[in-house]
This record gives C-alpha cells, sequence and structure tokens, in this order.
C-alpha cells in the first residue's frame, strides 16, 4: 500500500482517537446540540447538498450503476427532509453513555455496576448511499464514538456536503470537529488501509453490496459489523388474511427494491394457494415484477421459470423468487437452507403457527402480518441504524446507539481487602 494513504490513515485515526477520548464523557446536551444544528445545516444548504448529488448521479450514470444503486445514490427534498428528521430523532433519544446495566452486592460488602461506554472510534465503508454520512455520524456521536467514513466513490460529493453540515454542528456546539471525519479520496487504497488500522479503529461497519461487505469481512483485521446479504422472505400462511397478504407482499416487494430489506423469496402454502389462487402472484405480476418460480405456479401466465440458483439470491430489483411449501415447517426448512438470517416475515392469523415460526428460525429480524421493509432503525425508533448485523456476537439486527456501546464494570468498596 502507498505510504501517502498510511500517513493519511494515521493521521485520520489519530485525531479521531482523541476525540474519542473527549467524547466519552461529553455531556447529553453537548451531542444532542451538534444534532440539532447539522440538522439544520442540512435544511439551510439543501440546494448545495443537491446540486453536490447531480454531479454524483453524472458520474454513477457514467459508471453504468443499476437503476436499484441509482436509487440508492439519488436525494431529493423529501430524503433530505428525512435525513433532517433522522437527525433530530437521535438528538431527542435518551444517552446511552454511563447507563447502569446491572448492578448488585456481594456478602462482602462490594456493590458492582455495569455501565455501558462508548467502542472507541468506528470506522465505515459504504456504497452509494449518502445519507448513511448523517446516519453513521449521528449515531456514533450519540454514543460517545468518533467515527471515521469511507464513502463510495460514487457519493463523494455527496458525502461532502453533507458531512460539512455535521462538522457545523460540532463546531457549533464547541465538540472536536474531529468526531466526525469524512476521508478524503475516492482511492480504494483507503479501504485496505482502514481494514489494517487496529490500532485506530476498534470496529468497522461496511454498508453496501455483497463484493464491499465479503471484501471486508475476508480482509478486516478491525472487528465488524455487517450482514452479507439481504436474502428476506415472506411466507404466506394457510390462515393468512388475504387482504393482509395481499398488501404486504406488494409492499415488501416493491416499495424499495435496492435495500436490504427488500422481500427476495416468496413462500406460498398450498392451502392458501388452494384457496385463494395465485392472487400473489398476479399481484406482482401487474406491478411490474418478474416471478421466477416452479412446478403448479409456473402455470399463472407471465411467469419465469426459477433456476436453482434463484433461490437463495438477492436480487435487489424488480425480481422475486416464489415456491409453493406445504405448511410452516417446510417454510422453515426453506429459509434455514437459502436465508442469510437478516428478515423474515410470516403471515397468519394463527397465533401457534406464528409462534413455531419465530421459535424456530433465529433471522436478527422476524415479523408477523408486517413488511420486510420495515427492517430498518429509524422504523424500529432508533431515529437512523449504522447497519443491520446478522451476526451473534455483541449487535444484533439494526445498529442503533445503544448497540454502539460496550460496558465496563465499576466496583464501590468501603478498604475491603481479599483474604
Amino acid at each position: 500500500m502507498d505510504g501517502q494513504f498510511t500517513d493519511l490513515m494515521t493521521d485520520i485515526g489519530r485525531k479521531a482517537r482523541a476525540a474519542a477520548a473527549e467524547l466519552a464523557f461529553a455531556s447529553s446536551e453537548r451531542k444532542a446540540a451538534a444534532l440539532v444544528s447539522a440538522a439544520a445545516a442540512v435544511w439551510d444548504r439543501r440546494q448545495e447538498i443537491l446540486d453536490a448529488n447531480c454531479l454524483d448521479l453524472d458520474f454513477g450514470t457514467e459508471k453504468g450503476l443499476t437503476p436499484a444503486m441509482m436509487d440508492r445514490l439519488r436525494l431529493d427534498e423529501n430524503r433530505l427532509r428525512g435525513i433532517v428528521d433522522g437527525l433530530r430523532q437521535v438528538a431527542e433519544q435518551k444517552d446511552p453513555v454511563g447507563r447502569i446495566l446491572a448492578e448488585w452486592d456481594r456478602p462482602n460488602g462490594l456493590h458492582i455496576q455495569r455501565v455501558a461506554t462508548p467502542l472507541g472510534v468506528v470506522g465505515v465503508i459504504y456504497e452509494s448511499r449518502p445519507n448513511v454520512t448523517a446516519d453513521a455520524g449521528a449515531l456514533c456521536l450519540k454514543s460517545g464514538n468518533a467515527v471515521i467514513l469511507r464513502g463510495g466513490s460514487e457519493s463523494f460529493h455527496s458525502s461532502e456536503a453533507i458531512h460539512a453540515c455535521m462538522v457545523q454542528g460540532l463546531r457549533e456546539a464547541g465538540l472536536p470537529e474531529a468526531s466526525i471525519q469524512l476521508v478524503p479520496t475516492r482511492d480504494r487504497a483507503m479501504v485496505e488501509a482502514m481494514l489494517k488500522a487496529v490500532e485506530h479503529i476498534d470496529v468497522i461497519v461496511p454498508r453496501g453490496g455483497k463484493g464491499l461487505v465479503g471484501l471486508v469481512q475476508r480482509e478486516a483485521r478491525v472487528p465488524v459489523f455487517a450482514h452479507l446479504e439481504g436474502i428476506c422472505h415472506v411466507y404466506a400462511d394457510r390462515d393468512a388474511d388475504l387482504e393482509k397478504a395481499r398488501r404486504v407482499v406488494l409492499n415488501a416487494k416493491t416499495r424499495r427494491t435496492g435495500i436490504c430489506g427488500s422481500a427476495e423469496c416468496l413462500l406460498i402454502d398450498w392451502r392458501f394457494y388452494t384457496q385463494h389462487g395465485p392472487v400473489l402472484i398476479e399481484d406482482l405480476l401487474k406491478a411490474g415484477v418478474e416471478v421466477r418460480t416452479e412446478g403448479e405456479l409456473l402455470k399463472v401466465p407471465g411467469t419465469v421459470r426459477a433456476r436453482p440458483e434463484d433461490f437463495g439470491h438477492e436480487f435487489l430489483d424488480m425480481i422475486i423468487a416464489a415456491r409453493l411449501v406445504d405448511g410452516v415447517d417446510e417454510a422453515i426448512a426453506h429459509i434455514r437452507k437459502y436465508g442469510s438470517s437478516h428478515t423474515e416475515a410470516i403471515l397468519t392469523e394463527n397465533d401457534a403457527t406464528a409462534e413455531r415460526f419465530f421459535q424456530r428460525l433465529d433471522s436478527a429480524i422476524l415479523m408477523r402480518n408486517a413488511s420486510t421493509q420495515f427492517a430498518d432503525g429509524g422504523e424500529f425508533g432508533m431515529g437512523a441504524e449504522i447497519g443491520i448485523a446478522t451476526g451473534r456476537m455483541h449487535a444484533r439486527g439494526p445498529v442503533g446507539v445503544e448497540q454502539l456501546t460496550s460496558f465496563k464494570y465499576r466496583v464501590h468498596g468501603n478498604g475491603q481487602v481479599r483474604p
């Protein structure tokens, strides 16, 4: 790796570590003030941000990004309003730092507390989505962490414009400007530098496609919070309400196809199909979705024969795999085989069936009679998320402010000595 990038990473890392030391004890009021000021700056400077986004959209078009990736990249006033609202919601949340997670007394009189603390320095590597600049910056600041952001080359200008607003908020609140740093180059060598920066970064969060996340998980020497793919399933049970099922299936697939919570596979119980026919498939086809399927479902006009690899595939497009199954246990078996432990939904009015689905699957998020598109930290009331984690260590599901903390023990004594 070029020495200039090693030096740049060292400089950014040292500044982040120093900022993290101050943020660890920064008051809730100052952190909230920084986020409120940043939100105001985003709205006041919205035309500047939209102009920067136009440059990125032109770059994305030249680069040949897919429609789903272009959708992730695109900003408009509504999406900027969402960024502003997210910043304010995070500002209003309870400060997770210093929370007493547990406390107890020992027979010898020692009083022990487990207390939430920041992780330290978080590195976020992301593609396309310029809103991550605000989301990640806000969540890390609220949880007392410094953050190093490495946005994708396609979102370079948008991320810079939003980052300037975040720095303005820090400055106005009297917090270190290095609390939220944006890597100032498109060169991919900085990704490699971040993955190896064990002395400067405590955890890496990748947000992007399978290629990026796979690279990070393979190459990182720093611990990683990540999900490789969002292969989300929706299962229409024999006891599903037809109208609920129609609404949920259509939304889960078509609301935004390029996000990790988009449904990629529809499983339909045989008895539901016998009673209601191919209505769920027909709804998808009418909406312009390509339905890749097999067996009986191929008799539905407009469907396409599925290849084996279509099951367990993240399309991120107006494409869905579909299959008939014989009951909830066969649906569970399919999801265990093909899922990515991200998000699964069951559509049913049967409490026992729903409980069986919830007990026997171990995806990070399980839903009943609701769209998988709700797999989002903002929708969970977290204000925003830094990503969805599907691993089983530390953080799982939407990673919000609480998940960006660790803990330490505080022990209060009165002169005790150990015999």
